[in-house]
């Protein structure tokens, strides 16, 4: 009989524990390249970093981000283990990438990489935005609601950086009225882009967002969110390996896992089609009773998917 192993990555990126479940590679070396600005100002962290530049963060310094970071197309972000970075300035706090930028999170068992807000509170801060050059089905390219970033495009191994051991806590401001930002969105991004041991935490949205795109994903926790815990559309077509979600417990939060093709074009193409393996789904006793919806096209391959008895009960799939 299998079983499902999840919640000890709960213990893994949200308590901090010593426990090592997947030993990382050595990151790439990155030459830095002295920045006047930006990553020398911590108390105002915002700005732009563009195509030749290089920003290594102080993992010794906490960095209040009081307005967007944007890396341009060219430009690197270094996020050493251990950083801290609190935001204070609502929906105008926020980090995206754009395409052809790169974002080098990395932090340890021990030493994650943190993003917060001064607030603590759920809808306090923008939330990370990737944006890379992998396929999607609404069009040959896109651009993001937030930013308005082009992404989208023919390369499927395209690589927006590294994003390992990281916590992403109380995201979703509204960017406008009605709408709001995921904990982590990602854009078309391509295979070659690492994303592993990720905790997002009680933000206002989605937890993690994926809009087409080939990247794979693994160790992933999505717990207390208000909207859906993991969501992917516009034609994904990688892999989540071992994932962890759970609604508030006064029932708060919507589906734990919906998947969708296209919104208004089920048989575009590239199809959504990715394989998720090795997740454990916790709901609540009141609130959406769908532990994972699929429609409006999707394919998926699912592979030991447990779903707790008192909250999360039903199965839903159709076609529209």
């Amino acid at each position: 009989m299998k079983k499902n192993f999840i919640p000890l990555i709960v213990s893994l990126l949200i308590t901090g524990t010593s426990l090592t479940m997947i030993s990382c590679k050595d990151d790439e070396e990155i030459a830095t390249i002295p920045v006047v600005g930006i990553a020398q100002d911590p108390g105002s962290f915002k700005g732009d970093i563009t195509n030749g530049q290089v920003v290594t963060l102080d993992a010794t310094k906490v960095y209040v981000l009081n307005g967007a970071v944007k890396v341009k197309d060219g430009g690197k972000l270094v996020i050493p283990a251990g950083t801290r970075i609190v935001a204070t300035a609502g929906a105008a706090s926020y980090i995206l990438v754009e395409q052809g930028g790169q974002l080098f999170a990395n932090g340890t068992t021990l030493s994650p990489v943190s993003f917060s807000s001064s607030a603590a509170t759920p809808g306090s801060w923008g939330g990370l935005i990737i944006c890379g050059k992998a396929p999607v089905n609404t069009g040959t390219t896109d651009s993001s609601e937030i930013g308005n970033a082009l992404y989208g495009g023919t390369a499927s191994n395209d690589n927006s950086g590294s994003f390992t051991y990281v916590k992403i806590q109380y995201a979703g401001a509204d960017f406008v009225a009605g709408k709001k930002f995921n904990g982590l969105s990602l854009f078309g991004i391509g295979s070659d882009t690492k994303i592993e041991n990720i905790a997002v935490i009680n933000g206002a949205e989605d937890g993690i967002q994926l809009y087409g795109g080939t990247v794979n994903v693994s160790n992933i926790v999505s717990a207390g969110n208000e909207d859906d815990a993991f969501v992917w559309t516009d034609g994904w077509t990688g892999t989540v390996n071992n994932m962890y979600t759970t609604r508030k417990a006064d029932g708060t939060g919507n589906t734990g896992i919906k998947g969708l093709n296209n919104a208004t074009n089920a048989d575009a193409s590239p199809r959504s089609n990715p394989v998720i393996k090795n997740v454990t789904v916790l709901g609540a006793t009141s609130g959406e009773s769908n532990g994972i919806r699929l429609y409006s096209g999707t394919y998926a391959t699912l592979d030991n998917i447990v779903f707790s008895k008192c909250g999360y009960t039903n199965l839903s799939s159709s076609k529209s």
